[in-house]
């Protein structure tokens, strides 16, 4: 079995860029456009998934009236 990892966000927004320019082309067939636009909102879907999990991370590391720094878990959306 291929080891298939989720792309980084920098990939999965290259991606998302490249489908909006196509669908701002306007050349496609709807039935055309229609997929690209699912498969945009799937990137952008994982984008925010990808900043979310960074910023709850920002967060921990962060931690607001500590004196030190510490990486605490933390449960992940699903």
């Amino acid at each position: 079995m291929a080891d298939k990892t989720a792309p980084s966000f920098e990939e999965s927004f290259a991606q998302l860029e490249e489908v909006v320019r196509q669908l701002e082309r306007g050349e496609l067939t709807l039935d055309e456009s229609m997929a690209l636009f699912e498969k945009g909102i799937k990137l952008a879907q994982l984008c925010e998934a990808k900043l979310d999990k960074a910023e709850q991370k920002v967060s921990q590391l962060v931690g607001i009236g500590s004196d030190s720094i510490t990486l605490a878990t933390f449960e992940e959306k699903d």
